[in-house]
């Protein structure tokens, strides 16, 4: 039992800080970070040495200093990344949770089993985890399997919510304590009571009985070959010259996030060609974004600071708002991203600046920007 008491603390008539030339002083951004590839392998090697855990996870988080005295150690705010290692032969125990997870491969290959459906992975290949899908890895293969694996549960932590289940039935079992999926969801299913307009302005009256059983999205595993993705990605930065204002990558979309544009409901994940002597203008975004890069070298300019980067090193590449820049200085770079833009989106807190010198948009409810793609295919 605790003697504290709740209190009032005055706020009347408070202000921010002043913003200066590269962000905002109130917003106390995260510095960026890079992790080079030699201590990626160094600790791969040490997870791969250690006798095999109970659970059958070998698993390091990734973690960011400014947050070793919170209650989620993450790599971003919202976002935990981890470096899973797994090798051959061996299989982890089923497990399931209120976060969903985007696993990257970055060595080897294996295979996937999530709600009784396997899914087999390479090299560079995208894998989706939704929420509450009971899932297990396995290394088929002959050799090691390493993971990056980015989850929301730093997020869900932070807000005392995290969800997880150790000993999850198995998919299909009588005891299975979750409602059913939308899958089984019929059409029909909205409250006979349903929810009528009160106003002429569109504010509206919902009661209960519809407010706990909203209309189900069919939210599955998705899977995206690098083999399929490069020959696409490529493809179209090969289209493109060095007049081209955008980026060139590709969303790996999952049609059912809607506007939020995203990977999965949390996250989106881009994949980007980046040619040799290709740098971006200067932006910014309320998501913040972390780069794998997987080829190429080159180097990030971010609030002001450069760093740079090589094939193999992992980067906290953008925290939220602050402006950054990447060029490539020996291409092709492909690069992975991940960013909590859905998340941003579903909260409509996603600020962006496309261009320093021109407006901010709140994206997803104001209108977004367009590149000079259409301009550039006319001349050609």
């Amino acid at each position: 039992m605790t003697d504290k008491k709740p209190q009032f603390i005055d706020y009347s008539g408070s202000r921010a800080p002043e913003k200066h030339a590269h962000g905002d002083h109130s917003l106390n951004l995260w510095e960026p970070m890079i992790v080079p590839k030699e201590e990626i392998d160094a600790e791969i090697d040490r997870l791969a040495s250690l006798a095999k855990p109970n659970n059958g996870v070998r698993r390091s988080r990734i973690v960011h200093p400014r947050s070793l005295e919170e209650k989620a150690q993450s790599w971003a705010p919202g976002v935990d990344v981890s470096l899973d290692v797994l090798l051959p032969g061996e299989r982890t125990k089923a497990v399931r949770q209120n976060s969903g997870v985007v696993n990257f491969c970055i060595q080897g290959g294996g295979s996937m089993v999530q709600n009784g459906k396997k899914t087999g992975f390479g090299q560079y290949d995208v894998v989706t985890t939704p929420s509450m899908w009971v899932h297990e890895y396995v290394n088929d293969t002959d050799e090691v399997q390493v993971r990056l694996r980015y989850s929301n549960g730093a997020l869900l932590e932070r807000l005392n919510i995290h969800y997880v289940d150790e000993y999850p039935p198995a998919h299909g079992a009588q005891d299975d304590d979750l409602t059913e999926t939308a899958d089984e969801i019929a059409s029909d299913h909205a409250s006979k009571y349903g929810a009528f307009q009160m106003t002429d302005e569109g504010a509206w009256l919902m009661p209960y009985e519809g407010l706990v059983n909203p209309p189900a999205a069919k939210i599955v595993s998705h899977h995206w070959p690098w083999e399929k993705v490069k020959a696409e990605l490529d493809k179209y930065a090969e289209g493109l010259d060095q007049d081209y204002e955008g980026r060139r990558l590709y969303l790996l979309y999952d049609p059912v996030t809607g506007r939020a544009n995203g990977t999965t409901v949390n996250f989106f994940a881009t994949i980007t060609h980046r040619p040799a002597g290709i740098s971006d203008r200067p932006h910014r975004h309320a998501s913040a974004a972390m780069n794998y890069y997987f080829g190429g070298e080159g180097h990030s300019v971010v609030e002001g600071t450069e760093y740079t980067w090589k094939s193999g090193d992992f980067m906290f590449s953008a925290p939220g708002w602050a402006i950054h820049a990447h060029s490539a200085d020996v291409g092709p770079v492909y690069e992975l991203t991940i960013q909590d833009m859905p998340f941003c989106i579903n909260n409509d807190c996603l600020l962006w600046q496309e261009d320093m010198t021109g407006p901010v948009s709140l994206l997803g409810s104001h209108a977004g920007f367009e590149t000079n793609r259409e301009e550039l295919s006319k001349v050609s």
